[in-house]
């Protein structure tokens, strides 16, 4: 009989240990944490006190992504209050950047617009060439990754240099319209793995709002 026999034949047999429980008491298996022996009951609670401790880190992590989904909802429904309050395009395109930067801490906001009537003075009205609208109607969904060799960088202005990171949200559903740009000089701020969930729904509350007031 070797390990593998024993191992099979007390997980077929788990009344063993009722028929012998003095074995739990006397047999000695090397401690997890150091070099003694300890009886063979005193590491099954070991083991379930290292799987406790492991639940509890786990549910911490639930607890804490629950906690920032919580405060990031908040702030979308702040900025979906703003926005639906202001009386027209100007109102919305002031409430809009004020939200992502000081409630989203967004640092750099551009918003474009074509196909609308945006008065051609207001920086959301400016050229957006071919190039740039084929590239925003391809995106079926935000986009976010490195700010260099990105045809949206130069919305930023001056600013396009120090930018290291871009989210590009599209606006409008069956056809896009727009695009919302944020910029961030941190690499790490909008990164190609990260959720974009809200950045959806920001897109979306912004695509309503400009269709509405334009």
């Amino acid at each position: 009989m070797n390990a593998d026999d024993v191992a099979t034949y007390l997980r077929t047999h788990p009344q063993f240990f009722e028929r012998h429980p003095e074995l739990l008491e006397t047999i000695q298996v090397p401690h997890p944490y150091g070099g003694r022996a300890i009886p063979l009951a005193e590491r099954q609670t070991v083991a379930l006190r290292e799987k406790a401790r492991l639940l509890e880190g786990k549910l911490g992590e639930l607890i804490q992504f629950g906690e920032e989904n919580d405060a990031i909802s908040e702030k979308v429904h702040r900025l979906a209050v703003a926005i639906a309050g202001a009386r027209d395009f100007p109102a919305l395109a002031q409430s809009l950047y004020f939200h992502l930067r000081e409630d989203f801490a967004v640092p750099h906001v551009a918003l474009r617009v074509w196909g609308k009537s945006v008065p051609v003075d207001f920086e959301e009205a400016a050229a957006v060439d071919e190039a740039q609208r084929r590239h925003a109607a391809a995106l079926t969904a935000p986009q976010c990754g490195a700010a260099a060799g990105s045809p949206f960088a130069p919305w930023f202005g001056d600013a396009a240099a120090q930018l290291r990171s871009l989210a590009l949200v599209p606006l409008g559903q069956t056809a896009v319209f727009g695009l919302l740009a944020l910029g961030s000089e941190d690499p790490q701020r909008f990164f190609p793995e990260m959720g974009t969930v809200y950045l959806r729904r920001i897109g979306e509350l912004c695509a309503a709002a400009v269709t509405a007031r334009l």
